[in-house]
């Protein structure tokens, strides 16, 4: 298929996991309504933001993949013919936990899922406590109406993950993702923030010749210390916004993408045609300070 309509369900959360599914399924629900054939929602949409504080209780959180959630959007995915990305809070085995996605195809089977591979420790964001790395490596997944590269958040900063997934054979990369501005942050370093986030994931667009599609949460968090910022967005394979969401509202938004347009793109800027892989080796070391 050459055209595709993509959903995107940026939402606010509570306390209630049981609310949070409600909700997204609800999105779900809305975006099928407008034609989306693929849905996104954004990272650990069933709960609070919970990597804020350091606390072995959030680790009551964590389900298996595949396990009670997947099973209910499978059932959703089918009844409304729907591909459906859903970040959830992965727990493997006792002690070892995961951040990870799922995706699920139309007909409501689950296709399997990728482990964040990039785990950030910062103030109020402390995944290292929580997320063991991903060991699934990067991941692809052949869907009903395209073949998906799903990354997650913190993945967004590396280049190296989306030309990977890229070259996997991904048409569209999807980023579910949870990052916000401090409310005692001044606006200048939150502009300069978000642009950089945007801005990073377009030039993975343009580098690799493919959509990107960011859904991020919204909303206050931690008491009110932590706004979400939103601004979830569709780049085209030129790095070109089709649509941004508001920083602001809760929004489901559907945005058909002609996958045709990667092969315009590629063909016309051969970035990939010449790649010198050959002289890429060094990429694999932490830090170029020997011979």
């Amino acid at each position: 298929m050459s055209k595709v309509k993509v959903g995107m369900v940026q939402m606010s959360c509570t306390g209630v996991q049981q609310d949070n599914l409600a909700k997204a399924i609800g999105g779900i629900k809305d975006a099928a309504a407008k034609g989306a054939q693929i849905v996104c929602l954004q990272e650990l949409f069933t709960s609070l933001y919970f990597c804020d504080v350091e606390d072995y209780e959030n680790f009551k959180l964590a389900e298996a993949i595949p396990g009670a959630t997947t099973d209910t959007l499978g059932k959703l995915a089918a009844e409304l013919n729907v591909v459906i990305i859903a970040s959830l809070f992965e727990k493997r085995t006792q002690g070892l936990y995961h951040n990870t996605t799922a995706v699920i195809d139309a007909d409501g089977s689950y296709l399997g899922k990728y482990r964040k591979m990039h785990i950030p420790d910062d103030p109020a964001y402390y995944e290292k406590f929580y997320f063991t790395p991903g060991d699934l490596g990067y991941k692809v997944f052949k869907t009903k109406f395209a073949t998906l590269g799903v990354l997650i958040c913190w993945d967004q900063w590396y280049p190296e993950a989306a030309r990977i997934t890229s070259l996997m054979g991904a048409e569209i990369l999807f980023y579910p993702t949870a990052i916000g501005w401090a409310t005692s942050q001044d606006e200048v370093t939150n502009n300069e923030q978000y642009n950089a986030w945007q801005t990073i994931q377009r030039s993975h667009a343009v580098a690799n010749g493919v959509h990107v599609v960011s859904v991020n949460r919204v909303g206050l968090e931690q008491n009110g210390a932590m706004k979400f910022w939103g601004g979830s967005f569709v780049s085209n394979p030129f790095g070109s916004l089709i649509y941004k969401a508001s920083h602001e509202d809760e929004e489901t938004t559907v945005i058909e993408l002609d996958l045709a347009k990667t092969d315009q793109y590629r063909t016309h800027w051969p970035f990939l045609r010449d790649r010198r892989i050959d002289s890429y080796q060094p990429i694999t070391k932490r830090f170029i300070d020997e011979d």
